[in-house]
C-alpha cells in the first residue's frame, strides 16, 4: 500500500512540474506583445503654443482633455509647449489642432515624439 503512495504522489508532483512550466513560458512573450500592442495605439507630438499663465494650461488641460482619444497632456508654461498624447486609431494631429483654435490657444506641430 505505501508504495502506490509513493507512485500516485511521484505521478502527481511530476504532472504539476510539466504543466507549470509550461504557462510560464508561454507567458514571458506575453509582455513583449502587450507593450508593442500599446505603442502601436498611441501617438505624442509635441505642440508650441501661446501660453501666458497658468490659466492658459489650465484651460487645455481641462479642454484637450475630453477630446476623443487623448490620453494624456503636459503643458509646459515656460517653455510654452504642449505635450499630447494620444490613439491614433480615434483622432488625428489636424483635430487636435482644430481643438486648440477652438478655445483661442492656437497650437502648431514642433515634432512627433516616439
Amino acid at each position: 500500500m505505501r508504495i502506490k503512495n509513493v507512485i500516485i504522489l511521484i505521478g502527481v508532483l511530476l504532472s504539476l512540474s510539466i504543466w507549470s512550466a509550461v504557462p510560464c513560458s508561454a507567458a514571458d512573450n506575453k509582455p513583449a506583445q502587450e507593450q508593442k500592442a500599446k505603442q502601436q495605439k498611441r501617438q505624442v507630438v509635441l505642440l508650441s503654443c501661446d501660453l501666458h499663465c497658468q490659466g492658459c494650461c489650465d484651460k487645455i488641460m481641462k479642454n484637450i482633455a475630453f477630446e476623443k482619444g487623448v490620453k494624456d497632456i503636459v503643458c509646459n508654461l515656460s517653455a510654452r509647449t504642449v505635450t499630447v498624447t494620444f490613439d491614433p486609431r480615434k483622432t488625428d494631429l489636424e483635430t487636435l489642432l482644430r481643438a486648440f483654435d477652438r478655445i483661442g490657444k492656437p497650437a502648431k506641430l514642433i515634432r512627433t515624439l516616439e
